[in-house]
């Protein structure tokens, strides 16, 4: 069990949280959730021991084994796919390797037989013996095969890399395991293979994560870090959405109550102070208003920006054809003889394990790259607007302020006109003449959905949407490509997302599409 002791964390005279007492139990799965900046990995860097409170105190119960995500890819570059998952249960390392060097000894010793023998015994305690076929289980649940187990970390891809990382965290089972985003780069299958596993672990898990379906899924509890505030929750994100609402709701009724008491005793006050007969009364009702203090609502570090996406015009009943395209990079076949053809009011997303084929296909259609083999056609009446998954070629290198970034993309160049834009947004007063160049990447992403209003598109071309945005800038993006009347060719893993937007979804399987004529409810049935 973990248990803090009047946690609080500021950095100078700005607080992030203060009293904080939270118990985490065995058995439980704790989401923890908050605004953008508002300290959730941090917090999780202190319940892990990376970082110091600034106040309080964290405490593990003696004997248990704490086990963390790290995105530390480069640490591992040297080690093997196997050997990474193994070190994630550092008693059994320093086991394994006192007793290897204690057998590599020329002079070896009757103590250092009988040392030998007590190590023995604690790697079979340990489950030493299984702990490679244990291992290659949990990458196989992943997606990392046989044929990657001895290849170094650095040799593989960047998903592939996350993939063996959180294998690690999950080795040895340990008593309290925290995760930060660990379905970040995850296909859809391994995300339905990590939900599974961890509603089956015994233990404590403590995650933060952006997925509001992952979070519905396995959370038993939810940590909401606002207000200035750590507050437990029971249930999952869905329960914590309705009852915090229903909170917020019931603190404005009960102002509204005490206004309407005020005003009632005012009144009385003002006609009967002057009559003798009720002069004692007014005197009462007279204290009562003045004991009557309404209490200020605080004011919440979550705000969910305006996203509106209008066409400037209808589409054509044919969006796009795509005939035969195919694209090779660093000579691996990535696409191979891709075809397909997208109606009008089509939300279609394209999923599968290859990261690099959705991205390479928007690439080719928004005319990035150029396809090896193959054309391919917009309709003459559409306007594309588009998300890249890496966008910081629109920022980096750029000197302009915010107002001077969007009027580049807007017909309407007017200062009124563009600040009204950004404050959709959430940029508002000196945050507008902030350089594009030292946005966050969650500032980004929201810089390029303001851009992409403005071009009034009738097909939307999102991929990993996402990617960088709180839970609130997620909603409300999700709402806006619901609620988009025109086409939208989508990438993404965020599964609450994808459930509500698609209504056909694309598969990538070795190079090839498949066109499964279903939405991404149906065809994750059918993959079931």
């Amino acid at each position: 069990m973990i248990s803090t002791s009047n946690i609080g964390l500021f950095f100078g005279s700005r607080k992030l949280f203060e009293d904080v007492n939270i118990k985490f139990v065995d058995g439980n799965c704790y989401g923890i959730i908050g605004a953008n900046g508002a300290g959730k990995s941090t917090f999780l860097r202190i319940l892990s021991g990376e970082q110091e409170p600034s106040s309080g105190e964290v405490h593990i119960s003696p004997g248990e084994t704490l086990s963390v995500l790290k995105q530390d890819q480069f640490r591992y570059q040297e080690e093997t796919v196997l050997q990474t998952v193994l070190l994630g249960n550092e008693k059994l390392d320093a086991v394994a390797k006192e007793k290897d060097a204690i057998y590599a000894k020329p002079d070896f010793s009757e103590a250092d037989g009988n040392r030998a023998a007590e190590l023995e015994a604690e790697f079979a305690t340990l489950g030493g013996w299984e702990a490679e076929t244990d291992a290659a289980t949990l990458l196989n649940g992943l997606g990392i095969g046989e044929a990657l187990l001895q290849k170094q970390l650095k040799e593989l891809k960047d998903s592939e890399k996350v993939k063996v990382l959180l294998a690690q965290a999950l080795f040895g089972k340990p008593n309290n395991l925290l995760l930060d985003e660990p379905t970040n780069h995850l296909d859809d299958k391994s995300i339905r293979w990590l939900e599974d596993y961890l509603l089956n672990f015994q233990n404590t898990v403590i995650v933060i994560s952006h997925d509001r379906h992952f979070l519905n899924k396995i959370c038993t509890h939810m940590v909401d870090i606002d207000y200035g505030k750590a507050k437990l929750y029971v249930g999952n994100y869905d329960f914590w959405q309705q009852s915090s609402q229903l909170a917020l709701e019931l603190r404005s009724n009960e102002n509204k109550k005490k206004e309407e008491k005020a005003k009632d005793l005012e009144s009385f006050i003002q006609r009967f102070s002057a009559n003798a007969s009720k002069s004692s009364q007014a005197t009462s009702r007279k204290k009562q208003l003045e004991k009557l203090t309404l209490e200020e609502l605080p004011i919440s570090t979550r705000k969910r920006p305006n996203i509106l996406f209008q066409q400037k015009r209808d589409a054509g009943d044919i969006l796009l054809e795509v005939q035969g395209i195919s694209k090779s990079i660093n000579g691996q076949r990535i696409l191979n003889d891709i075809s397909f053809s997208v109606k009008r009011g089509n939300k279609a997303i394209f999923v599968g394990q290859d990261e690099i084929a959705k991205t390479t296909l928007f690439q080719i259609l928004m005319g990035e790259i150029e396809a090896d083999e193959g054309n391919f056609r917009w309709g003459v009446t559409t306007n594309q607007a588009y998300l890249p998954k890496d966008h910081n070629a629109y920022f980096d290198g750029k000197e302009h302020n915010l107002i001077d970034w969007l009027r580049e993309f807007s017909e309407d160049k007017s200062e009124n006109f563009i600040r009204s834009f950004l404050g959709r947004m959430l940029f508002s007063g000196e945050e507008t003449l902030k350089g594009v160049n030292v946005l966050s990447g969650g500032e980004r992403v929201r810089c390029m959905l303001a851009r992409m209003m403005l071009l009034g598109p009738n097909v939307l071309v999102l991929d990993g949407p996402t990617n960088h945005l709180d839970l609130e800038a997620i909603t409300a993006l999700n709402n806006a490509v619901v609620a988009f009347p025109g086409t939208v060719l989508l990438a993404t893993h965020d599964q609450y997302f994808a459930q509500t937007v698609s209504n056909r979804v694309f598969e990538f399987k070795d190079a090839q599409m498949i066109d499964h004529q279903v939405g991404y409810a149906e065809y994750f049935k059918e993959d079931a």
